[in-house]
């Protein structure tokens, strides 16, 4: 009878504090590319979610918009970045005397799409506007308008005109009355020169670009004086 105890064998295998140090780097590199990998995924998801947040605001509330021409100088000046507000006029709201607005030209300035001008409101529907009286002045209803913002050196206008602003309609003018192809330009297309109020696409609110131009874009005190439009003519 074999009679020599039998000694178990042990566990060789290393324990956590033994473990090579290549494992022990394996591990904490793991580590470290799952950590990295949760961070960029919610980098990402808040990045889409702020170009989302920017479009939507872009398209539904206020969207930037790049003065193309020197024809609202010394107002704005060419390259300058408009903020416009497409919100302004659509909750009951409608364009007034003075507003800067920014407006699709299509069928009324011009016959191609996707041409976008900015112009300042003289005239809304029903108001009678004139050029000019005895002081080379636009009157509006017979009240003429002191236009401090035109362009150094400019007059009102060069050209007589005296329309009734049809309903629905606008009469628009650049702030650099010499070089500002206007309503004055269209008096003989469809329409007379107007622009419909439903082409409006927001009121420029403020110059964000560059920074030594930004400003907020106001109403001028020159229409606060205008009467409402004659007796008889419609809004």
């Amino acid at each position: 009878m074999d009679s020599e105890a039998v000694t178990p064998e042990r566990d060789r295998s290393p324990t956590a504090d033994e473990a090579e140090p290549e494992e022990r780097s394996r591990s904490v590199v793991s580590e470290r590319l799952a950590g990295w990998w949760a961070d960029w995924n919610r980098t990402l998801l808040l990045a889409l979610a702020c170009c989302a947040a920017l479009l939507l605001v872009s398209h539904f509330v206020v969207e930037p918009f790049q003065v193309p021409s020197s024809s609202m100088r010394n107002t704005l000046r060419v390259g300058d970045r408009v903020l416009v507000d497409k919100l302004a006029y659509r909750f009951g709201g409608s364009p007034q005397r003075g507003d800067v607005i920014v407006f699709d030209g299509k069928d009324s300035f011009s016959t191609t799409g996707g041409t976008d001008y900015v112009k300042r409101v003289i005239g809304v529907g029903g108001d009678r506007v004139t050029c000019c009286d005895a002081q080379g002045r636009i009157t509006v209803n017979g009240h003429a308008l002191d236009e401090i913002y035109l362009h150094p050196g400019d007059a009102p206008s060069r050209d007589p005109f005296d329309i009734v602003v049809p309903p629905g309609r606008l009469w628009v003018m650049g702030d650099h009355r010499a070089d500002s192809a206007d309503s004055r330009d269209h008096l003989g297309d469809p329409g007379g020169g107007t622009v419909p109020v439903g082409k409006v696409i927001g009121r420029a609110e403020w110059i964000a670009w560059p920074p030594g131009h930004w400003t907020r874009l106001r109403r001028p005190a020159a229409f606060s004086g205008v009467p409402a439009h004659p007796a008889g003519s419609h809004g």
